[in-house]
């Protein structure tokens, strides 16, 4: 196979949660940026292994199902989504998780990261992306926190964004190699990481000319045609897709990171993981952003606008 350059990267600004708060905390900003040990002191970080999250129970002693995300599916055609229980499923994640991750292992290894000086461009290694399928049942968005408020205290979310908001919150708990494909949400997002490592690949707004746009809808989210774990069998997509200049994080346990509105990003697991989307929505946002894409979500439920072209349903 041909070996593919793809875009070049510079490492996301980064900072650590303690001098953050030393430097006033978290205010405006339109960039990406990592938070090193936002998560430290939060309780989630003892209180949320895959052990703990399996044993999980509603209150009538019932264990939960979820309707799990089949692979990858902001790409390609949708698959069925199956509803299974939540607690074999994390308690083979629990063991998976017990292996070491290599140092060379990944879109951008441990081992050459380290090597890089700050503001040095690069390039990734796309044939990661060939070394497995993109198939992995993925436990994605859930509701969690609605489906048990109490696990709301484990979480310090204004200790990182103050100020009011609405916010809405989904867990990822998955495997590693599970794939979120190219897209980019209406809303801010903090991604917080529990448990395991994941690489994010992002693009600031001003790259989406070449973002080759979707007409899969996606519910708060533009989708990408651009399937990077499909690069190869997409030249007309890689040649735009070469034109771009991103920004690459890896977020490891305990860290947090802020990705603004309508930045593009992908993200590739490293690890079995366990993350918290908090998606967040100023008054005059959910006017202005959060109406106009609820009225569409209304009209797809109704098969009015793009049914059997999304990533909710298997047409």
């Amino acid at each position: 196979m041909t070996s593919i350059r793809g875009p070049s990267f510079q490492l996301v600004d980064q900072i650590d949660a303690e001098q953050l708060q030393r430097d006033g905390g978290f205010g405006a900003r339109t960039r990406p940026l990592l938070v090193k040990g936002a998560l430290r002191n939060w309780p989630a970080q003892r209180n949320w292994s895959f052990e703990q999250m399996a044993a999980l129970r509603y209150k009538d002693g019932g264990a939960p199902q979820v309707k799990f995300q089949n692979g990858l599916v902001e790409q390609g055609q949708t698959r069925h989504r199956p509803v299974m229980p939540v607690g074999p499923y994390l308690q083979e994640l629990a063991q998976l998780a017990a292996q070491p991750l290599a140092d060379d292992v990944g879109l951008l290894p441990d081992r050459r990261r380290h090597q890089l000086a700050a503001g040095e461009e690069f390039f990734l290694d796309w044939s990661h992306m060939q070394s497995f399928q993109p198939d992995r049942m993925y436990l994605a968005q859930w509701n969690i926190l609605d489906e048990f408020p109490a696990l709301r205290h484990d979480f310090s979310i204004k200790d990182l964004w103050p100020g009011w908001r609405w916010t809405w919150e989904y867990v990822f708990m998955g495997p590693a190699n599970t794939v979120t494909g190219l897209h980019y949400d209406f809303p801010h997002n903090w991604f917080c990481q529990v448990r395991g490592s994941k690489e994010f690949i992002l693009f600031p707004p001003e790259n989406t000319p070449h973002m080759c746009i979707s007409q899969k809808f996606d519910w708060g989210a533009i989708l990408s045609d651009i399937n990077i774990s499909r690069l190869g069998q997409q030249p007309e997509q890689l040649k735009e897709f070469e034109k771009t200049q991103g920004l690459y994080a890896r977020v490891e346990a305990g860290d947090a990171l802020f990705i603004p509105k309508r930045t593009w990003h992908a993200v590739v697991a490293l690890e079995p993981s366990i993350s918290l989307g908090v998606f967040g929505l100023t008054a005059p946002e959910v006017l202005f952003g959060g109406v106009p894409n609820e009225i569409k979500h209304i009209f797809h439920k109704m098969h009015l606008y793009r049914w059997g072209n999304c990533t909710c349903h298997k047409f």
